[in-house]
Order: structure tokens, then C-alpha cells, then sequence
């Protein structure tokens, strides 16, 4: 057994310790479950928020989108950002109206803005069809790095499995408290490791980044730059928009801002995550450094960790290993617990209204390794590029976006028929369009040439808003006069409350 192993492991037992600790002293009904019982304090929002940015997309897609298309990496440093403005009114918004409402998941805040079950239903359908191939990235990653850093000892199936038993073991003992705490752990060994590696690679083999950026230019003109045909500017712009918007669309983020305990988290939040993010450049010059030290990799996902075998001692790669493998389990216990609590809360108690809370919440824990037994088949059956994945969960979850932003206005003017039919062409477009591996081009030749190549996503959510305007306009005169444009439209406006928490 080599040192790196020996390290894995122990991060392994790490983790299942410390979530199944996390759930001492607490009554497990379906909101503590799912959304700590809404008493989380700064620092587990904070990470719990902050687990978007480091997942196993860190440190295996982003470093090997760098790998293989140079410049095109730098859109995700762009989104983040742009995504933490929106949030700054955004996330207050939401956390108002759902802690008034005692909402514990996404499709609940549709259910009672448009007081519509069958629009919640669709939401919630939109949102596990996103996650699946967001849990799969989480589960192939973690194969993919634990396989590396330990050398071959332990094969890239076992490790799957592994880190899914003690992923949903510990999600059906403690929910999202074991995400929190095991979130503490992750950022943590990901800011140590990142930074070591992304500083240290580029002065060992070139003297600096700004030498090894020279001499990466001079080798490969133009790699730099976003110019390939597939990655040019339009689909640079148009993906950064893309995940801009769907940002905070993703199910389980609504589950980590109902967590909080007040509203002046996400402000703060909102003011340093951009900076924390920053700590992606470390991940690219890894990347980047790859392309010369270990260059024609088959595979560029596994950028980081060859360069990191090549360079380092067990024991160092062990470690750059089990951060890796917390940014697998964090975000996977996430996506896990949110996908469990959309189907027990708004499915299954749809058609079972009786039940209680403690009784929901044993249904979703009952579905935690069902769904995982999915992710698992899916994962086996094949899958795409990392960052493609992500994408393709962001394409789906954007096209929420548009009903969500409406049903903040005091007034709605986008009826249930309308945010519905929109939904549901912008998700069959995104499906149509991904597994044809349709260009925006193909459907629409009359682009100019600098646009064939936008992101899908946008295609479909330019459609969704144009279906859903239209539907809305036909279908206003048939709201009941009772119900007003959205249902619990009292809520305050997205600006409101602006000074709160300052």
C-alpha cells in the first residue's frame, strides 16, 4: 500500500466520520433535513455557496478545459462574478419570501407564486434532470482523481462506488449538515493545494507564470485566445451569460439560501466570493503549465493530476487526492439531498398530502441511495467532458430563470400557463439540441458566422421567453380575479429592504 493511498483513505473516513457526527442533537424532520432547520450562520452558507466554485469541476474540468482550449477557460472566471452581482439582490429576495412561506425546495416557491401543482411538478422534474448529470460529473471525478493519485492501487470503479456509499450513507443520516461540515474540510485542503500547485508548477518548470504564458504562446500562436471555431466569441459570451443567469437556478442552491439564518449572509457573500473565486487562476496556470510538461494527453481532465504524479511525492499527490475527493463528496451530498427532497416534497406528497414532515423526510431519505443506484448507471453507461456536463445542467436549470425573475414583481405579468410552456420548450430544445449535437448554426444558418456557435442554452431560453410572453399574453384573461398576477406576489420586490443588514 503506497503512502498516497494510505492519505485517501483516511480523507475517506474523514468524511463519513464527520457527517455522520453532524447530525447529533437534531430532530430530522424535512426541513432540518433539507435546509438545516434555516439556523445556518455566515461561514456554512458562505462554503455551502462557495461549493459551486470547487467542486471536482476545480480541479479536473477546469484545468482541463485550459489544457485543451487555452483561452476558452477563462469564461468561467467571468460567470462567477457576474453571478455574485445578481445575487447581492437576488438571494435576499428569495430567502424572505421562502422563510415566510416555510418553503424547503425550489419547485415550493413556484407551487405558491403561481399557486399552480402542476407547474411545480414540472420544476421539480426540470431541476432532477439537471442534477443528474451534475451528480454524475461528481461521481466520475471522483473515480477519475482517486484512480490517479493513488497510483492505480484503488481502480476508478471502486472508487465510485466507494465515495457513493459514503456519500449516501451519510446524506441519509444527517442531510445537508453533512454537506456544511464536511464543506469546512474542503475549502480548507482546496485553498492549500490550489494555490501550492498552481504557484509552485509554473516557477519549477519555467521560472514563472508570465515565462511559462511566453513560452506557451510562442509554441502554440493563438492558444491563448478564444478563437477556436467551436469556442469563439459568441459562445465565449453567450456561456458566460448562460451560467450567469442559471447560477443561482440550481435546485440546491435554493436549498443553501433557505439554510440561512438571516439575509446579511448573502451580501457579504456576495462581496467576497468574487475574490475567492480568483482562486480558479491557480487551477488554469496548472492547466496551462500541463500543456508543456505533459503534453498529447488523451484525455485533458486528467491535466492536473499528470502533472501532479510527474512532479510531487506520494504523500503531496495523496493529498491534492482527498481535496479532491471532499470536492466531490460536498457537492454531491448537495445535489443528493436536494434531488431526494424534490421528489418526497413535491412529488410524492403531492398525491400523498397527509403527510407529516417526519414522514416526508423518510421518504426522501428513503430515495437517497435510489437515486444514487441512478447517478451510479449513469456514470457506468458513459458520459461526456466534464465541463460539458456542467453546461448541460446549467442549459436546463436556466431556462427557470425567466418565471423565477417575473414572479418577483409585485405584479406578475407572466401567468402559470405561460412560466409552464416556457419551461417545457426551452428543455426539449436544450434536450434536442445536446443529444443531436446540434450547433446554433444548424438550426439557425441566417446568424452571422460569429454567432454559429453560441451556447444552446441561450437558444433555448431566448425560445422560452418568447413562448412564455406569447402564452401569457393569450392566457391573462383566464386568471381568477381572486388570485392575484403571482400567487404570494406580497412579497417584497426584488429591491426591497436594500439597507437590511448593511
Amino acid at each position: 500500500m503506497n503512502a498516497a493511498l494510505v492519505v485517501l483513505i483516511a480523507f475517506f473516513v474523514l468524511a463519513l466520520v464527520l457527517g455522520l457526527w453532524s447530525r447529533r442533537g437534531k430532530e430530522m424532520d424535512i426541513e432540518q433535513w433539507s435546509v438545516g432547520g434555516r439556523n445556518f450562520g455566515a461561514i456554512f452558507v458562505f462554503l455551502l455557496l462557495a461549493g459551486e466554485i470547487y467542486t471536482t469541476f476545480t480541479f479536473l474540468g477546469a484545468s482541463g478545459y485550459a489544457y485543451t482550449y487555452g483561452g476558452a477557460a477563462f469564461y468561467i472566471l467571468g460567470y462567477g462574478a457576474l453571478a455574485y452581482v445578481i445575487s447581492y439582490w437576488l438571494a435576499p429576495a428569495i430567502w424572505r419570501y421562502a422563510k415566510r412561506e416555510k418553503l424547503v425546495s425550489q419547485p415550493d416557491w413556484f407551487r405558491r407564486k403561481y399557486d399552480s401543482r402542476n407547474l411545480s411538478l414540472i420544476v421539480a422534474l426540470i431541476g432532477i434532470v439537471a442534477m443528474v448529470p451534475y451528480l454524475e460529473l461528481q461521481l466520475t471525478g471522483l473515480g477519475i482523481i482517486v484512480q490517479e493519485t493513488s497510483y492505480g492501487s484503488l481502480s476508478r470503479t471502486a472508487a465510485i462506488w466507494i465515495g457513493a456509499i459514503v456519500m449516501a450513507v451519510y446524506v441519509v443520516v444527517a442531510g445537508i449538515h453533512a454537506a456544511a461540515w464536511n464543506a469546512v474540510v474542503k475549502d480548507i485542503l482546496v485553498l492549500v493545494v490550489v494555490v501550492f500547485i498552481g504557484i509552485y508548477l509554473p516557477m519549477h518548470y519555467f521560472g514563472g507564470v508570465g515565462s511559462m504564458m511566453q513560452k506557451i504562446h510562442e509554441q502554440k500562436p493563438g492558444f491563448l485566445s478564444a478563437n477556436l471555431p467551436s469556442h469563439d466569441m459568441g459562445w465565449f459570451i453567450t456561456s458566460i451569460l448562460l451560467s450567469a443567469l442559471g447560477f443561482f437556478m440550481w435546485p440546491h442552491y435554493f436549498g443553501a439560501i433557505y439554510a440561512s439564518r438571516d439575509t446579511r449572509t448573502f451580501r457579504r457573500n456576495a462581496m467576497f466570493l468574487p475574490l475567492y473565486q480568483l482562486v480558479l487562476l491557480f487551477v488554469f496556470f496548472t492547466g496551462l503549465a500541463a500543456v508543456l510538461v505533459v503534453p498529447g494527453l488523451s484525455n485533458g481532465d486528467l491535466s492536473l493530476l499528470a502533472i501532479s504524479r510527474k512532479t510531487f511525492s506520494p504523500v503531496v499527490v495523496g493529498l491534492i487526492g482527498a481535496a479532491g475527493i471532499f470536492c466531490a463528496l460536498v457537492p454531491g451530498a448537495m445535489l443528493l439531498s436536494t434531488s431526494a427532497t424534490l421528489l418526497a416534497k413535491n412529488v410524492v406528497q403531492e398525491f400523498r398530502p397527509g403527510l407529516s414532515g417526519r414522514q416526508t423526510a423518510m421518504v426522501a431519505k428513503a430515495l437517497v441511495p435510489v437515486i444514487t443506484l441512478v447517478a451510479l448507471y449513469l456514470t457506468f453507461a458513459g458520459g461526456d467532458a466534464i465541463v460539458n456536463l456542467l453546461l448541460l445542467g446549467y442549459a436546463f436549470v436556466t431556462q427557470l430563470f425567466p418565471s423565477m425573475i417575473a414572479s418577483l414583481h409585485p405584479r406578475n405579468p407572466v401567468t402559470t400557463w405561460g412560466a409552464g410552456a416556457g419551461m417545457v420548450v426551452g428543455a426539449v430544445l436544450v434536450t434536442w439540441l445536446t443529444l443531436g449535437k446540434h450547433t446554433a448554426g444548424d438550426v439557425l444558418p441566417f446568424l452571422p458566422q460569429s454567432w454559429h456557435h453560441v451556447n444552446v442554452g441561450i437558444v433555448a431560453l431566448v425560445a422560452n421567453i418568447l413562448v412564455c410572453v406569447l402564452v401569457s399574453l393569450l392566457t391573462a384573461r383566464r386568471r381568477s380575479p381572486s388570485v392575484p398576477a403571482a400567487a404570494g406576489a406580497d412579497a417584497p420586490p426584488i429591491g426591497a429592504g436594500a439597507a437590511e443588514g448593511r
